[in-house]
């Protein structure tokens, strides 16, 4: 409840006003479950936006979007509002003008970081790197860098690490040894980032911070409402963003010594989501941060079940102090009450560690800074209710925030995916691609045509063989056929020689035969004249004698 320039959160022996020039010192709301903190984170929050202070908080519970609508009066309202001497009738309950944002675009308006604002650092942390592994990643981010390929999202960290990897050779002498081991574990660990969430956080449009800086109509700062109630299911994804958006608030806001009202108030619920098991870097980097941003007009609160979640460096900056009940069962939770009780200025009025655990819920142990800066004496105080509703807004009324942001919904509704550096590597692998294809199409032209030149070559080689094989052959065949020519009439010359020869000896032999025929016949010829010259005188021999003999026989003989 805002009152001259102060908020009345509680109401104790005194009542405790958290001053609003005093809000940028930051603080802490702490208790244990179900105590009431986040009764006062509304009260709180409440108290800025009248003031006209923006504030963004996380709703890890799904109950802070209970600020959008009015809270209405109950009995047990009723006996409080008697109790903090409230008139029933001139308290007025509302909401407060609220955005309501969803880091995975579910139910809100949609939230986007890019992978080059949330750094390597960040991003390390993130991923849960080695500082082996941390240093490959700041490699990639100098490579994209002065390769002015933007990194968007996760797939051109995707790419762009396959891309350095790729090109490990080449950069090693300039940047430093990149290991396909250490390219390996960081593609993996983006894995867990993707199923958490982080292929839809990581894009654009880039939130633009300045964007929380806003009252309504009526001058009411505007609460952000991160619908985170998935995110605590993916702590690393939730812690990184609050820290990125811790960083940039400290980098982008100038200047504004001790102003009279801070300029943003940013709740961190669930703090020990943010600081289990971060490197001391990172710790010494939200310490820096914490210190210097109130400077800046920023206040930083702290919600958690107990202070010893919160690094002692880091809780010796939160001024401003809640603190509910808290509970002791070990000798660990003991000495965390007892160092909680020693972090408050001394009430002789009671005893702080046992008020600590004897507080009821609704109650809480409060000290603010007074107007010079120093921390009141603590006060047992009951914490007032807030105008807004106590529990979740009713789904109707979430859903008529988010539809009312026709702005923030038209700035940041559709997801920009423009060249980055998986498009410019796709592009630039697509023309490679392409050259090679190009090349090893050239090459098998070349390839080709060698082949068709050498074949060609052979082909008229082997013609040119068979031209001169069948030049051989022909002349062998002319050769042989002269030859077989020439044997031949050697054999004619032969055949007719041994014809002729044979003619002759025939007609030799024939002349020899004629002649001994001849002279046969010439001999027989002889014969006959003989023959017949014998025959004839032997004839007439005979005769003569025949006569002869006749006559003598017969007497005729003369």
């Amino acid at each position: 409840m805002l009152t001259d320039n102060k908020i009345w959160i509680a109401q104790g022996e005194n009542p405790c006003y958290l001053l609003l020039n005093q809000a940028n010192r930051h603080g802490i709301i702490a208790g244990a479950s179900g105590t009431g903190k986040t009764v006062t984170l509304k009260v709180m929050a409440e108290g800025f936006s009248d003031a006209g202070v923006p504030v963004f908080m996380a709703d890890v519970k799904g109950d802070v979007t209970g600020m959008a609508q009015a809270g209405e009066i109950t009995d047990s309202l009723r006996s409080r509002m008697e109790a903090f001497g409230i008139d029933e009738r001139a308290f007025a309950f509302q909401g407060t003008p609220c955005h309501i944002w969803d880091m995975l675009g579910d139910a809100g308006i949609p939230v986007r970081v890019t992978i080059s604002d949330m750094g390597p650092q960040l991003l390390s942390r993130l991923l849960g790197l080695t500082e082996v592994q941390q240093g490959v990643l700041n490699i990639v981010f100098r490579v994209a860098d002065d390769q002015q390929m933007l990194l968007i999202d996760l797939k051109d960290l995707r790419a762009m690490l396959a891309y350095v990897a790729e090109h490990a050779k080449e950069y090693e002498t300039t940047y430093g040894r990149v290991s396909s081991q250490s390219v390996g574990a960081i593609q993996r660990a983006l894995i867990a980032v993707e199923d958490q969430g982080g292929d839809v956080f990581f894009g654009e449009p880039n939130l633009d911070i300045m964007d929380w800086f806003g009252c309504d109509a009526n001058g009411r700062g505007y609460v952000n409402i991160l619908n985170a109630a998935k995110l605590v299911n993916t702590p690393l994804v939730y812690s990184m963003f609050l820290l990125w958006m811790l960083s940039t608030l400290f980098e982008t806001l100038p200047e504004v010594g001790d102003p009279d009202k801070p300029r943003l108030v940013f709740f961190f619920d669930e703090a020990h989501l943010l600081f289990n098991g971060m490197p001391k870097q990172l710790v010494e980097k939200v310490v820096q941060v914490v210190k210097l941003i109130r400077s800046k007009g920023v206040g930083v609160y702290f919600i958690t079940q107990s202070p010893s979640d919160v690094p002692g460096e880091v809780l010796a900056q939160l001024s401003n102090r809640v603190q509910h009940g808290l509970r002791a069962y070990t000798p660990a939770e003991q000495r965390a009450i007892k160092a909680a009780a020693a972090s408050f200025r001394t009430n002789p009025a009671f005893d702080t560690a046992e008020a600590l655990q004897d507080v009821a819920t609704g109650e809480a142990l409060v000290s603010f800074l007074d107007e010079g800066g120093r921390p009141s004496v603590v006060e047992r105080a009951k914490v007032l209710f807030p105008g807004c509703r106590m529990a979740a807004a009713d789904a109707g009324i979430v859903s008529s925030v988010i539809a009312n942001d026709y702005e923030l919904m038209g700035k940041y509704g559709e997801a920009i995916d423009r060249e980055s550096a998986f498009e410019l590597i796709e592009q630039a692998r697509a023309e490679a691609d392409e050259a090679a294809k190009l090349a090893a199409e050239r090459a098998a032209f070349e390839k080709e045509k060698a082949e068709f030149e050498a074949r060609k070559a052979k082909e008229e080689a082997a013609a040119e063989a068979q031209a001169q094989k069948e030049a051989e052959r022909k002349r062998i065949a002319e050769e042989k056929e002269a030859e077989r020519l020439r044997l031949k009439a050697e054999k004619e010359a032969d055949r007719l020689r041994l014809k002729e020869e044979k003619e002759a000896e025939r007609l030799r032999l024939k002349a020899e035969k004629d002649a001994e025929r001849a002279e046969a016949e010439a001999k027989r010829a002889r014969d006959r004249v003989v023959g017949n010259i014998f025959n004839s005188v032997v004839g007439s021999i005979g005769r003569e004698a025949g006569r002869q003999i006749t006559r003598g026989i017969f007497g005729t003989r003369r």
